[in-house]
């Protein structure tokens, strides 16, 4: 029996994400997996694990809004802006909460940012990490993100502190990091990264490999994923011509809704001027 929905994992700091993904398929048995968002070696927390016919559901949650807890280390850099590289240059400059308060502002809202050279940002076909480790030189454009929220929590240490951050989905932390310490003169890097909200999804409600392998966990089910939406049942005929890409009248109001056929859930639909058409499909 093929298993659709959604799987909250909550993943461990040096493991990649899609050697998570593999250990959720062999645990599960599952015909297909995929996640929805990677999170660096380094990074840990919530990874939403797509199963079945839930893989369908990438493009729809691919710039949903992430939040993350993480923690900056001040007056130094590395190669990578985190701990995987090598530190290239530090100053002595002293960092205070209060000095960081002041201009947290400005980093509210919509801004430009340039991507970390050790990032997966695609550079003439190639990833930008592997332009980087061949010594290439390069000049990556800023992509416009937006920071809906960022708070610093408190001081862990030495000119290192922990944050709060809501943003967009594409916002790079690190660069996050390396642009608030500009601010003050001197150099940043990420010491820890871990990520506690996806789009509606929350850590609170994710398992460990261990909790999933001794078969403590909970599967989402996708109709369960968007019980927001309004639901409707759709006939046989209906049914039929929607899944054959033909648009059909009717006389709901504009929005999106959960379509059924009985009990089967065919997916997200859109209304729009009395014309019905799928939005997304899940079977």
């Amino acid at each position: 029996m093929q298993i659709n929905g959604i799987l909250l994992v909550n993943k461990e700091r040096g493991m990649s994400s899609n050697t998570v993904v593999n250990k959720v398929k062999k645990i599960l048995q599952a015909e297909k997996a995929g996640h929805l968002g990677t999170l660096d070696v380094l990074g840990e927390g919530l990874l939403p694990v797509t199963l079945g016919k839930g893989t369908k559901l990438f493009d729809y949650f691919l710039k949903k809004d992430k939040t993350y807890l993480t923690v900056f280390k001040f007056g130094q850099t590395t190669s990578t802006l985190d701990l995987e590289g090598d530190i290239i240059a530090q100053n002595d400059v002293v960092v205070t909460k209060e000095m960081i308060d002041e201009v947290l502002h400005k980093f509210i809202g919509k801004i430009k940012q340039v991507p970390p050279k050790y990032s997966a940002k695609k550079v003439e076909g190639k990833r930008a990490y592997q332009l980087a480790r061949e010594g290439k030189r390069l000049n990556l454009p800023a992509n416009e993100i937006t920071i809906y929220s960022i708070e610093c929590i408190n001081k862990m240490d030495f000119n290192t502190y922990t944050f709060l951050v809501h943003c967009s989905s594409g916002t790079y932390i690190r660069s996050l990091c390396r642009d608030l310490a500009a601010q003050f003169g001197t150099f940043g890097v990420m010491q820890y990264i871990q990520r506690t909200k996806c789009g509606d999804f929350s850590i609170r409600n994710s398992y460990s490999l261990d909790q999933i392998q001794k078969g403590n966990y909970k599967i989402i089910e996708l109709d369960k994923i968007f019980n927001r939406k309004k639901k409707i049942q759709l006939d046989d005929e209906s049914t039929q011509k929607l899944l054959n890409g033909c648009i059909i009248n009717t006389d709901l109001n504009n929005g999106t809704y959960r379509a059924y056929n009985q009990n089967q859930f065919l997916g997200l639909v859109i209304v729009r001027e009395n014309k019905l058409k799928f939005k997304l499909r899940l079977i």
